[in-house]
């Protein structure tokens, strides 16, 4: 028996898809959610193989949500995306329902899964298309999981980002978050008017300078209002120089 969770803010759309699962008795729907809030509680909860999962939500968005999963399930979004993002899923191996949906075609998105099961879900996959596709909103905040709290931080709290091993330090005036992202990730996000990769490792807030000092060879340290001290490559420095237009 394979269990699974419906995650969508709408209610007809939830309706549908355990319409639709009653032709599959091997899959047990343990719980509707209706937004992304409830269905990482849902996931923590169950543990289930399977998620049914809509990308547009209040709250936080599917995407958001899945960033937060410490072991993922298998996914099969149910979405209204546009077709940029289609392409993502696909890349990625992962299935999609495209809104609205025939009977015929979600069929056929359970039996791709039930095919690559015990195979599926595959982690890597999802991470994949989690570090390729972003949503508006997430050029608006970051969300972050504080032991079993969820944190919005909207960006022009943040001061600075750094990374650390596989993840990224969001610096803010209340402390440091960790994120499970890529500085690329980053910097293919958030606005390149106001914030700058300075070095491998750095991205800072524009609005957060004070200063820039020389140093060392082809270097330099931005001085930040918090008083952080962060390095700037010689790369980091002439795009810096091109934002601040000197």
């Amino acid at each position: 028996m394979k269990r699974a969770l419906i995650i969508d803010d709408e209610p007809l759309a939830r309706m549908v898809v355990r319409e639709y699962l009653q032709e599959f008795p091997q899959i047990e729907v343990l719980q509707e959610c209706g937004d992304g809030f409830e269905g990482l509680k849902a996931i923590q909860q169950y543990q289930p193989d399977l998620i049914f999962l809509d990308v547009q939500m209040p709250k936080i968005n599917g995407f958001e949500m899945l960033e937060l999963v410490d072991q993922q399930p298998a996914v099969i979004f149910t979405t209204a995306f546009d077709e940029y993002a289609i392409k993502a899923f696909e890349a990625h191996a992962v299935d999609y329902l495209l809104k609205p949906f025939n009977k015929d075609r979600f069929n056929k998105s359970i039996e791709k899964y039930l095919a690559q099961a015990p195979n599926a879900p595959s982690p890597k996959k999802t991470e994949e298309l989690l570090e390729t596709s972003n949503s508006p909103a997430q050029h608006e905040r970051i969300v972050v999981k504080t032991g079993t709290k969820v944190k919005i931080i909207p960006v022009q709290d943040v001061i600075y980002l750094a990374a650390d091993d596989d993840y990224v330090s969001v610096y803010t005036s209340e402390g440091s978050y960790l994120k499970n992202k890529t500085m690329n990730f980053f910097e293919q996000t958030l606005d390149p008017r106001y914030f700058v990769r300075v070095h491998r490792s750095y991205m800072i807030a524009i609005q957060q300078i004070t200063r820039i000092d020389p140093y060392e060879k082809d270097a330099h340290l931005a001085i930040l209002k918090s008083g952080a001290k962060i390095p700037v490559s010689k790369t980091g420095y002439v795009k810096l120089k091109q934002v601040l237009g000197i």
